[in-house]
C-alpha cells in the first residue's frame, strides 16, 4: 500500500484493520495519537497517561471492527470513534479514585493550564501563581476544594456536611474549579 495509505477511504481502511495489514495499523495508530495526546495532556495528564489511554482505545477500536461493531457511516468515523473512546477512558481515568488521590489541587490546576512556552517557568512560580490563585476564590468555593482535595473527603461526605444534594457538590466543586482555572490562566497573561 505504501504512500498512498493516507488516501484510503474509510471501507478500505477497515479491510486493512480487519486483514491486521500493518501497514494501515501504523497508518491509523500513528496519525491518530497526537490529537489524543494534546487531549490528555491539556486534561491534567501526561505523556505516559496518553500512551496508556491511546492504547487501550486503539485495541478496543480494532476489536469492534473485527468483531464488525463498528462500521464507518462517514470519511472520518474511524478516527472520530477512536478519538470518543480515547476521551471517555480518560473521562474515567480522571474520575478514578487513585487519579484523583494521586494529585494535589495546585499540581492538577497547573497541569491542565500550563501551554509550551511554560515549560521553562520554574516550579515555585508555578506554585505562587495557583496558590494565590486559591487564596482568591471566595471562601465557599476554597472551603470545598480544600475539602475535597486536600483532606480527601467525597462528594457524599461534603454534601452531607453542607446539607445538599451529592449532585449539587459535584456541580459546586466544578465551578469553583473552573473558576480557579480562570484566575490562574488570567494571572498567567
Amino acid at each position: 500500500m505504501g504512500k498512498t495509505i493516507h488516501l484510503l477511504n474509510q471501507s478500505q481502511l477497515v479491510d486493512g484493520i480487519r486483514s491486521n495489514d500493518s501497514e494501515v495499523l501504523k497508518h491509523v495508530y500513528t496519525t491518530n495519537y497526537p490529537k489524543v495526546e494534546a487531549l490528555v495532556l491539556k486534561n491534567s495528564g501526561s505523556i505516559a497517561h496518553a500512551k496508556d489511554v491511546y492504547q487501550d482505545a486503539f485495541i478496543t477500536v480494532w476489536t469492534h471492527i473485527k468483531n464488525n461493531k463498528f462500521v464507518p457511516q462517514n470519511d472520518t468515523a474511524i478516527q472520530g470513534y477512536l478519538y470518543r473512546i480515547s476521551k471517555n477512558k480518560w473521562t474515567d481515568v480522571l474520575r478514578s479514585k487513585s487519579f484523583k488521590n494521586s494529585k494535589p489541587l495546585v499540581v492538577e490546576t497547573l497541569a491542565e493550564v500550563k501551554d509550551d512556552e511554560e515549560h521553562n517557568e520554574p516550579d515555585s512560580k508555578k506554585l505562587k501563581i495557583a496558590m494565590t490563585a486559591f487564596e482568591n476564590l471566595g471562601q465557599p468555593c476554597k472551603q470545598l476544594l480544600k475539602t475535597f482535595y486536600f483532606e480527601k473527603k467525597s462528594l457524599k461526605e461534603i454534601s452531607i456536611e453542607l446539607k445538599i444534594e451529592e449532585t449539587t457538590a459535584r456541580n459546586k466543586k466544578y465551578r469553583c474549579m473552573q473558576k480557579l482555572r480562570a484566575v490562574v490562566l488570567a494571572s498567567k497573561q
